[in-house]
């Protein structure tokens, strides 16, 4: 088994790192940098829905608690 020094080190260490940012890429930081696609995509698939309607226990829609009264 070799140890690896130097220069072979930070190539390890930064493959390892590259890898894991190129995973990661499309799963969290694409959506985060572009939602219209996926409020886009959510508009086609809830058409025709009513949240009152599906709501579970007759409970309130979720509103803002934090939004200021006019």
């Amino acid at each position: 088994m070799t140890i690896l020094k130097g220069k072979k080190y930070v190539a390890f260490i930064s493959v390892i790192v590259g890898t894991i940012g190129i995973a990661i890429y499309p799963i969290i930081i694409s959506p985060m940098l572009n939602p219209e696609h996926y409020k886009k995509i959510q508009q086609i698939n809830r058409q025709g829905i009513r949240q009152e309607d599906i709501q579970p226990g007759n409970m309130k829609v979720w509103t803002d608690p934090f939004d200021r009264k006019k």
